[in-house]
């Protein structure tokens, strides 16, 4: 029975639906205490004082602890190192020390018998802070020596991704557009926030540790370090999570608070964070400042980009180090072709919230920046913008394309079939001709209607992943693989690969993820890796266990190994269905002496590690039509549409999914999400009822069409990505809707486009471009 390229049924929702699921804050533990975190009131300023005196005397709470108590303890590490930047003196610490550097900066934290008692004597820390000045502005305060970091700059570093002779190529180019634009500041913002619960056994000597989502078992490295114990000690195990999008799940300072005081105390603890918190204190995503110029000849072919960013990391260097700054500069040049390119970023500290990445890092924003200059060029150069695109996408004669860059040191090479087949043919699926029709009629009309469209390149897929696939005598299979489950149907996934191999019902595959005492290593869900690394991870195990069920089904029923065929959960000799054993047979014969062997593990069991080497390149094209209110200057979608090269689907309904999911938020970030800042930098974004999330209300039927032209050959499923894909190119497609609905003559400026802001453009009609 097929598996693979079949939309079942999620596992998960099962459990889900019927309430079953087991989320961090459902986790009780005999005697727990409960954690709160003293958070920084202002956005800068030095430490003078912390008096827990106060709160400590209080009835119930059982410890209060500032940086004192964490002496020699390291700063928070980046998870991928960026070679020619030192980002030690910018790592965040778990408690502040010195200065605070910005509004929700932990200073200090209390444990209490109960949620309330702890929040109440977290309001009794007295804090003495002597207030400095702020920096809110990257590009400004790019070359600012902060007082917090005496001799450090506020710049951490550049990251710079360039090839050909950019420089020549400008000086000699007949035509050359640029532009200055900007993203807005925004976040993943999931429904479920942050949490997490740790239990030390003094007994057995190990702690637990509840609600890691995303990356655990670095986390556990992390924090076995951080403690001064074994990594064998700290046993993670997964909890359902109510959604991720890269924000759920990396370390973050209570990441060790809670683990700590476990151990410092002997009980367990628990943290559960407010939205508030949330909205202050995990990671904001977004906001950079671009500069952006494309030079093209005379036949209106792109002959090279030369970019400029600055990137706002907020008052600390978090785990992800600069992977947004490399993936904006990286894949700048997008599915073009072109001789030069060169695009940098500048990373820069200021006093917000520290950045991390959110679905899609650095797509979203250089998506926006160069397909919004693409139509930008297109009006100057007097070219249609689809023909612009058309003229300049990479064909099936020039792919695969080898760009001479490294991106985190893996070769770029882009291994998709043709770009501009993608892109025409999901035009024609989708309609988008009648679109632009209907916006030209509306607008004859008096109506604000206009269209815009974006192709996108995508990556999946680098570094490694490990599984293991047993069977038991029962023939029960079990998968268990480092993923994580953040809603994205990751279980139903990887028992569709196992169940393919053994060809079996999918529903009867077990599946555990991230349970470090099952599986010595993973590493996690996030960058579009998952099914493309771990599922393949997944596959190699189980044909693992399929090589030793071949020897053992061979000497049971006294045939030719390679005369067996894996047919409904057993093996039988081909051409004869009478002689077959069940993989449960099988499994209970595997631990006869006849069939042990020295150095294999007894039973059906199978461990296999995937390295990918390289990522593969999915590929796809936005599509939105949009109308204005001329009074309120409000965008409303009316049309929206995604086509994604999946290379292969193994379950199609999640693909299709995932692509609308992201998009949502794509639409969110452009029109409606954005964390703003006063001139103090304290943050106006404190609630929900003042960061708007999209409501189904505001969205339009989201269409979408799933290719399987190209099959990644880069593993040996075929798989690319679908995580991000949806989000990647929506602020570029709307902000291209509103210029045309506005027929701005320059561009849009800066994401997200509130009312105020297209209101301000309306009024304007400034040419934020240039033409050379």
């Amino acid at each position: 029975m097929n598996a693979i390229g079949v939309s079942v049924p999620r596992l998960e929702d099962d459990r889900l639906l019927r309430g079953q699921g087991r989320f961090h804050d459902e986790i009780v533990r005999p005697g727990q205490l409960w954690l709160r975190v003293v958070r920084s009131p202002v956005a800068h300023a030095r430490i003078r004082g912390i008096d827990v005196e106060a709160a400590a005397a209080l009835p119930g709470v059982v410890d209060v602890i500032t940086a004192a108590d964490l002496a020699g303890m390291p700063r928070i590490p980046v998870r991928q190192p960026s070679p020619g930047i030192d980002f030690t003196p910018y790592l965040q610490p778990a408690l502040a020390t010195g200065f605070v550097q910005y509004v929700g900066d932990p200073v200090a934290a209390v444990l209490a018998e109960d949620p309330y008692l702890a929040e109440d004597a977290a309001d009794l820390v007295a804090l003495d802070l002597e207030e400095l000045p702020v920096s809110l502005d990257a590009r400004a305060g790019a070359t600012l020596r902060p007082e917090s970091r005496p001799g450090e700059s506020a710049l951490v570093g550049t990251v710079d991704f360039s090839y050909g002779d950019v420089d020549e190529v400008f000086a000699t180019a007949p035509h050359a557009v640029a532009a200055d634009l900007k993203v807005g500041r925004h976040s993943g913002t999931p429904l479920e926030p942050r949490g997490l619960v740790a239990e030390w056994d003094a007994r057995a000597r190990r702690m637990t540790v509840w609600g890691a989502t995303k990356v655990p078992y670095f986390n556990r490295r992390v924090t076995a370090r951080m403690l001064g114990i074994a990594e064998h000690q700290i046993h993670m195990l997964e909890s359902d999570a109510g959604g991720s999008f890269g924000i759920r799940g990396e370390f973050y300072p209570e990441d060790l608070l809670v683990p700590f005081l476990a151990l410092r105390t002997g009980r367990p603890v628990k943290w559960t964070e407010d939205r508030t918190e949330h909205l202050i204190a995990a990671n904001h995503a977004r906001e950079q400042e671009h500069r952006i110029e494309l030079a093209f000849d005379e036949r209106y072919r792109l002959l090279g980009l030369r970019g400029e960013a600055w990137l706002d990391t907020g008052g600390y260097i978090r785990t992800h180090g600069a992977v947004v700054a490399a993936l904006t500069s990286a894949l700048m040049s997008g599915p073009y072709r072109m001789a030069a390119c060169r695009s940098r970023v500048h990373i820069v500290t200021t006093n917000k919230t520290p950045v991390g990445t959110y679905r899609a890092p650095g797509r979203f924003q250089h998506n926006f920046v160069r397909e919004h200059a693409m139509d930008l060029a297109a009006d100057r150069l007097g070219v249609d913008p689809v023909e612009l695109r058309r003229i300049n996408l990479l064909d099936g004669g020039e792919l695969p394309h080898r760009r001479p860059l490294h991106v985190f040191g893996a070769p770029m090479l882009l291994d998709g079939k043709d770009h501009l087949e993608h892109f025409d043919k999901s035009r024609e699926i989708f309609g988008y001709d009648t679109w632009r029709e209907e916006a030209r009629r509306a607008r004859e009309q008096g109506r604000l209607v206009g269209t815009g469209c974006a192709v996108i390149l995508e990556k999946a897929g680098l570094g490694h992943d490990s599984a293991v696939v047993d069977v038991g005598v029962t023939g029960a299979i079990r998968v268990a693989m480092g993923g994580a489950n953040v809603g994205q149907g990751v279980e139903t996934v990887m028992a569709q690969i196992a169940a393919e191999e053994f060809d079996v019902r999918t529903e009867s595959v077990t599946v555990v993820l991230s349970d470090t005492d099952i599986l010595a290593d993973g590493s996690g869900t996030f960058a579009s890796r998952t099914t493309v690394v771990g599922g393949t991870a997944v596959k190699l195990a189980a044909e693992q266990v399929l090589a030793k069920a071949r020897r053992v089904a061979a000497g049971l029923l006294g045939t030719d190994p390679d005369r067996l065929v894996v047919r409904d959960g057993g093996l039988e000799a081909d051409g004869e269905p009478g002689r077959r054993v069940t993989l449960g047979e099988i499994a209970a014969a595997s631990f006869a002496p006849p069939y042990v062997r020295t150095g294999e593990e007894p039973g059906l069991i199978g461990r296999g590690t995937y390295l990918a080497d390289a990522m593969t390149y999915p590929y796809g094209a936005h599509y939105a039509q949009a109308e204005v209110d001329p009074g309120t200057g409000a965008v409303k979608l009316l049309r929206y549409a995604v086509s994604y090269e999946i290379g292969r689907a193994v379950n199609p309904a999640l693909v299709r999914a995932q692509l609308v999911g992201g998009t949502v938020q794509g639409i969110g970030g452009t029109l409606f999400e954005e964390f703003p800042y006063d001139e103090r930098g304290m943050p106006l974004a404190t609630t929900l009822g003042d960061y708007l999330w999209p409501r189904a209300s505001d969205l339009p039927e989201i269409r979408t069409e799933i290719f399987e032209d190209s099959p990644a050959p880069g593993n040996p499923l075929g798989v690319r990505g679908a995580g991000e894909g949806g989000t990647a190119g929506v602020g570029a497609a709307v902000a291209n809707a509103v210029r045309d609905a506005l027929r701005l003559t320059g561009t849009v400026g800066a994401l997200p486009l509130l009312p105020d802001r297209v209101m301000t453009l309306m009024k304007s009609q400034d040419d934020d471009g240039a033409t050379t």
